[in-house]
């Protein structure tokens, strides 16, 4: 039987280059029935994890290898036959990324040379003869060890290859080096090979019809079976048959390597025992006697025992070691931190204060987050404050060295619009084509245009290069790209980390990150962990600085009062723009409805408005219960402990797990592995042996089928997205105290999310009109008067900072700041003190900031632009300019032209509101604030600035749009149909005016969106231009 192996292959991590994924080429390999299949992606090891995990699932060997394309000579492939060459193969290419820029790989021979104990090397053999090649073949195998080196050749359908392919064996069998045949493959199928050509296009900047010789002269780069590559090599069936020497050679496989955690300790001491001593030290602090006279609770001591005992035989203690000292260091510092996700179910992690999750107040499910039976590494999530999270991962830095920590990668994949564009370009259609088609598509999605919606855009989809463009821009969608550093997943090792997997130069400064992804390493079970960045920890952490600043108290997450009935009375006005987590249009849809009284209806709030609960059918019957419009049942009496807090309906990923257990039959792992099935349920469907056996154990054990198919939709909408319970109370606790400064302390509120943006739904300009509209006084930016940050005046005027008006940096708000003792007289004055250059003044001007001294931004621009770019330093000590020019006269603006000249500088206006302006020219067109008092059912139609579009998954294809007035803000909902027929002025508009059906139920408002028009040229108005401009006014945000 003929066997072969192929050992030249590129995946898609070969970026553009390689036109197909590691699971396909895996499949195919199987299919053909090739005994091994190598992977050889150029300077990278990226696609070996994916390659490793989809060819076992085939059940065909993968072979761990690179191409190694070099800098002073030819490329050639290398193969590690142990795990100790392997070590060799990534610290090499460490060495080469680590001296290279992002995204480059300088490697020399000598390089590899000093490398090469244990591996096969592949020198490439020319496509053409070519005489010089015999001294690169005897370099390297003069360098080399005896049978270390082989000659690698391919058959190229070029008309000469039967006399290429005996000159190539002849110089093998001269210098002693064997020939071994390749198929050099780019993609597992013939059918990829008009992508291939147009990844090089892109590759090469050019387009298909200008590529020339840099284009394939066939579709044969795919991968083939044996009896294929002995027919093409029927004169050196030696060739085809060293495949399959190599292939035995290089046994090493990813399962050999043993990831080894730092101890966390000092030498001769005990992680486990030291990760006891602080757990019960930390439990005494949390339960302390004047609150718990009788020490721990029983309940939490026997929760804390034995997830130490699981800690211990899963031997996690550094790593638990490792969370307590980064968040140890991060309080030190003043640094608002909090724990989350699967990690915030472990009485462990609160008791070191990594979690601020009580499990006396929550129902926790530890296997949510460690399990014995999967023996697979925990995963821990902290948020540090955005702005200052860069000091916390250099400390990790600092204490590891960037040989032992790195960051893990992330995939940037193709997505509609980024495929439609390249390969548009690539396929020569107009830019303006191109334009037109990309902006029809909606945000970040996989879904690219159809040949309908072609239509509807005034092109014809059956024009044969149009056609194909849209098909391979399909086929483009989910493609990498690039890889980018990962959020803050850290690697972290107790040797070096090249020795597990390359590292590389990230982008930033002083980072470094390894080249596999999040996926990869759980694939591996590696630990990470996680420093993340959470934007509102950062307004928190502001807000109580401006407190104490002007309050003189001084509040910290864990002491603010609780349980404020004022404040839970505001979130069920659905008051919350800028609150954490409820803001969106949908948390605010739901607030009204769910009224919240006390902490744990935040817990509910934060969870209930995710997939899992939707998808499961579980919102309108726990809506329906709380509002005590149905009675309160359960679907079996031993689930009513599982579900009481939820009134019977299953909210929580823990209470899906419980149900599954309690009320299925399964064990804990095994609902574990259902979850974790769910989660990948689209890439492997093999969910349907859970569903069987989850529907029969609940009809078994006397549960209404209808509600077991309930629960199974809800675990596939957890798989998707959805919060346990635990993570949603630690995300409750920001809900509250965000909430609680909002309603208290609304200046101040509103400084703190100034000061911290860019963060949450809403820009610059709303948060302003919200907090006006709560009695606070905003004051515009002025020299005299601000600093660079928003600052608080008295109790309840907000001074906007120099950091809004766009362009001015803080260092020239500093020198402003650093130099005005006594106040600025003039804009000469100013940039003789300060010495700004004179485009920072001019900012200055354009946001109108020279109110304090006289003058407005027509006559402050007037009297900057007289200035030089510096004072010569003779006379930067004058008191009075050199030459007074005689004062012209200026024409007064009008409001509508500040208003624009305020929108292009700070995105806002305090003087107005565009619509203000416009409203006489809007006949018929009913204010934002009439919404609220028009009965439900009347059909009208409003109209304002385009604020937000929502397209959540969940919603199956609906879009929420949220539109600006003076009177405040109108929410439409646009149907599927809808958005299909309005789609360009849905996605282009700056200002639509929409016609509808108003729904007014339950304190919630929206406008039943039948007709959208686009206004947005009516805003040139406001200048009195007479060419349609949207001018500086913004388009409007778009989420998911």
């Amino acid at each position: 039987m003929i066997r072969y192996a192929e050992l030249q292959l590129a995946t898609n991590f070969s970026f553009l280059e390689g036109a197909s994924h590691p699971d396909e080429l895996a499949m195919t390999a199987a299919a053909l029935g090739l005994a091994a299949v190598g992977v050889t992606d150029r300077n990278s090891l990226a696609g070996v994890v994916q390659m490793h995990v989809a060819a076992k699932k085939v059940g065909i060997r993968p072979l761990i290898g690179c191409r190694l394309d070099l800098t002073d000579a030819d490329s050639l492939l290398a193969y590690p036959t142990d795990r100790a060459a392997y070590a060799r193969l990534s610290r090499l290419l460490t060495l080469g990324k680590m001296r290279a820029p992002k995204g480059e790989c300088f490697i020399a021979r000598t390089d590899v040379l000093a490398h090469a104990e244990g591996m096969l090397f592949l020198l490439l053999g020319p496509d053409r003869r070519d005489e010089t090649f015999l001294r690169e073949l005897r370099a390297w195998r003069s360098g080399l060890a005896r049978g270390q080196l082989y000659l690698a050749a391919s058959h190229r359908y070029q008309g000469d290859d039967a006399r290429r392919l005996r000159w190539l064996a002849g110089l093998a069998e001269a210098e002693g080096v064997p020939l071994v045949a390749t198929n050099d493959v780019l993609y597992h199928g013939a059918g990829r090979r008009a992508l291939a050509d147009v990844m090089t296009c892109i590759r090469h900047h050019t387009t298909i019809d200008e590529a020339g010789w840099r284009l394939s002269a066939n579709a044969e780069r795919h991968l083939k079976p044996a009896v294929e590559m002995m027919r093409l090599f029927r004169d050196h069936p030696d060739a085809v048959a060293r495949s399959l020497e190599i292939a035995e050679a290089c046994r090493f496989s990813l399962e050999e390597l043993r990831y080894d955690y730092p101890d966390e300790v000092a030498e001769g001491r005990d992680p486990q025992e030291t990760l006891v001593a602080l757990t019960w030290d930390g439990a005494a602090k949390r339960y302390p006697s004047d609150r718990f006279p009788g020490g721990i609770p029983d309940a939490v001591r026997q929760t804390v025992e034995r997830e130490l005992a699981l800690i211990a035989e899963q031997r996690f203690a550094p790593y638990f070691l490792t969370v307590h000292d980064i968040v140890r260091f991060a309080r030190e510092k003043d640094i608002l931190c909090q724990g989350r996700g699967s990690a915030a179910n472990s009485a462990v992690c609160y008791c070191l204060g990594i979690t601020s999750v009580d499990p006396t107040e929550v129902d926790l499910l530890f296997e949510r987050f460690i399990s014995s039976a999967r023996g697979e590494p925990p995963d821990i999530d902290v948020d540090f404050e955005h702005e200052r999270r860069e000091e916390v991962i250099q400390y990790i830095y600092r204490k590891y060295g960037r040989a032992r920590a790195g960051l893990t990668a992330t995939v940037i994949r193709y997505r509609a619009r980024s495929a439609l564009r390249e390969v548009g370009k690539a396929m020569g259609l107009s830019a303006d084509l191109v334009a037109r088609l990309t902006g029809s598509i909606w945000g970040w999605g996989g879904q690219g245009v159809d040949e309908e919606r072609a239509r509807k855009l005034g092109v014809d989809p059956d024009d044969p290069r149009l056609k194909r463009t849209l098909e391979l821009a399909q086929e483009l969608i989910g493609f990498p790209r690039h890889l980018s550093q990962h959020v803050g997943g850290f690697v972290i090792t107790r040797g070096p980390l090249s020795d597990l997997c390359p590292v590389a130069n990230a982008a930033m400064e002083d980072r470094s990150t390894i080249e596999w992804d999040k996926d990869d390493i759980d694939a591996l079970n590696i630990l990470k962990v996680d420093v993340l960045a959470l934007g509102m920890l950062t307004c928190i952490h502001r807000a109580f600085d401006l407190i104490e600043q002007v309050h003189g108290q001084r509040w910290a997450l864990a002491t603010l009062p609780q349980d404020d009935p004022a404040v839970y009375e505001m979130l069920g006005r659905a008051d919350s723009l800028g609150v954490f987590q409820v803001e969106s249009r949908a948390q605010m849809s739901m607030l009204p409805r769910l009224k919240p009284k006390e902490f744990y209806d935040l817990v509910i709030e934060v969870a209930i408005v995710r997939p899992g609960p939707i998808q499961g059918g579980m919102v309108h019957p726990y809506l329906r219960r709380r509002n005590k419009v149905e009675p309160v049942t359960y679907p079996m009496p031993a689930l009513e402990p599982v579900l009481r807090r939820t009134l019977g309906v299953p909210l929580f990923q823990e209470q899906a797990m419980k149900v599954a257990m309690v009320g299925a039959g399964f064990s804990a792992e095994e609902a574990d592995q259902l979850r974790r099935a769910m989660a990948a349920f689209r890439k492997n469907g093999q969910v349907e042996r859970f569903h069987d056996k989850f529907i029969a154990g609940m009809i078994a054990n006397g549960c209404d089928p209808a509600f077991a198919e309930r629960c199974f939709k809800q675990i596939e909408g957890f798989g998707e997205y959805g919060f346990p319970e635990s993570h949603a109370a630690s995300f409750a606790l920001l809900v509250y105290v965000s909430a609680w400064i909002k309603h208290h302390h609304p200046a101040i509120f509103a400084a703190a999310l100034l000061n911290s943006q860019p963060m949450g739904f809403y820009a610059p300009a709303q948060i302003v009109r919200d907090a006006r509209e709560h009695g606070v006084t905003v004051l515009p930016p002025d020299v005299n008067l601000s600093g660079w940050d928003c600052a608080v005046e008295g109790s309840s005027t907000l001074r906007l900072g120099l950091r809004l008006i766009k362009g001015f940096t803080q260092a020239h708000a500093d020198s402003v700041v650093l130099s005005r003792a006594g106040g600025y007289s003039d804009p000469y004055d100013l940039w003789r003190r300060a010495r700004l250059p004179v485009a920072a003044l001019e900012k200055l001007a354009k946001a109108d900031a020279f109110r304090s001294v006289g003058l407005d931004r027509r006559a402050a621009l007037w009297a900057v632009r007289a200035l030089g770019d510096q004072p010569l330093p003779l006379f930067a000590r004058l008191d009075g300019p050199m030459a007074e020019e005689p004062e012209a006269p200026l024409p007064a603006m009008a409001l509508g032209e500040h208003v624009v000249m305020d929108y292009g500088s700070l995105s806002l206006s305090l003087k107005a509101h565009p619509l203000s302006l416009l409203r006489d020219g809007l006949p018929g067109i009913t204010p934002a604030e009439r919404l609220a008092q028009t009965r439900d059912g009347r059909r009208l139609t409003t109209a304002g600035l385009v604020l937000v579009r929502q397209r959540p998954g969940s919603a199956e294809g609906v879009v929420f749009i949220t539109l600006e007035d003076e009177t405040g803000i109108a929410n439409l909902v646009v149907m599927p149909d809808a958005f299909e027929t309005f789609r360009r002025p849905i996605m282009t508009a700056r200002m639509l005016a929409a016609t509808g059906r108003v729904q007014n139920h339950e304190g919630v408002v929206h406008l039943r969106v039948e007709s959208l028009i686009d206004l947005t040229h009516r805003l040139s108005e406001l200048t009195g231009e007479k060419r349609p401009s949207a001018g500086p006014f913004p388009k409007g945000r778009n989420f998911h």
